[in-house]
């Protein structure tokens, strides 16, 4: 890198430095005439059904000259020309989502507090009515947070990230969760907010988020099954909060070497009291 600045230096003129573009000079340019075009759209409106190569094909058939399969997608996705177009829109999109998705696999995971945060949504019937119960936990320390919702959005899943990221002092770098309708829009927002990584777990694969499947059953088991269930969400998280209290700050962990999360979490400084005077506006309201 030396020489090659070396050789690009010239004393009048330190623009020689600058970095210069590294784009192509030379891109290839779609070279499908206006005949092929509308070749190509009379035969695609005739066969809907048809792929591109079987259409190609066709077209070599009915017009004495070959034309490659990307031409044809070329003047398919140009024109909008599918069997279902508000169909095949979904798709587009289902595919597009699913390739930015970054799976949690892919993630090297760190052991220190605030590194991942492990969030999952439990569905609950309650005499007739559903609710939904929203779980997060740092998958170092253990600190968990849980809230009770009416319905299961991506504006509630949002809600709740900000509300554990504030209990966290917006110490943390990672986010993982599974695949639910939740934790789109605006959860994806509030992630791109708070700065996050955003990782996925795969489908049916309930050992890449342990910790917070971990934490349900814990919940479940000492706080619901304990008669602390109602449909009423005030009640409900009025009564979660106390026994969050309690397992944040009283409660020992065996995978802690029995301290409690925040005794853990407060070696590394990481974290205010969760319990300040900012906690129980925030959770209640």
């Amino acid at each position: 890198t030396f020489y090659k600045w070396r050789g690009a230096f010239d004393e009048k003129n330190l623009r020689t430095l600058e970095t210069r573009s590294r784009a192509p000079k030379h891109v290839r340019e779609k070279t499908i005439t206006p005949l092929e075009e509308r070749r190509v759209i009379a035969i695609r409106k005739a066969h809907l059904r048809w792929g591109k190569v079987k259409l190609s094909a066709h077209y070599k058939n009915v017009y004495g000259q070959s034309i490659s399969s990307w031409k044809i997608q070329y003047t398919i996705q140009k024109y909008r020309l599918y069997y279902n177009p508000k169909k095949n829109a979904q798709t587009q999109a289902k595919r597009k989502r699913a390739k930015e998705k970054k799976r949690i696999t892919e993630l090297k995971k760190q052991p220190f507090p605030g590194f991942l945060l492990a969030l999952d949504t439990i569905v609950i019937w309650w005499n007739g009515v559903k609710r939904y119960i929203v779980t997060g936990i740092d998958t170092a320390s253990k600190i968990a947070f849980a809230r009770m919702y009416t319905t299961k959005s991506s504006r509630n899943a949002g809600d709740f990230l900000k509300r554990l990221m504030y209990l966290l002092d917006h110490e943390a770098w990672n986010a993982c969760h599974d695949n639910g309708s939740e934790f789109y829009k605006h959860f994806a927002q509030a992630v791109t907010e708070l700065g996050l990584g955003d990782y996925w777990s795969r489908k049916h694969t309930p050992t890449d988020n342990p910790v917070c499947e971990r934490f349900n059953r814990t919940l479940k088991d000492e706080f619901i099954a304990m008669g602390n269930m109602t449909a009423d969400p005030i009640i409900f998280n009025r009564a979660l909060t106390e026994w969050l209290i309690e397992y944040n700050f009283v409660r020992p962990h065996q995978t802690l070497g029995y301290e409690t999360p925040w005794e853990y979490y407060s070696k590394a400084n990481k974290l205010l009291p969760m319990y300040s005077s900012r906690t129980s506006s925030l959770i209640a309201h």
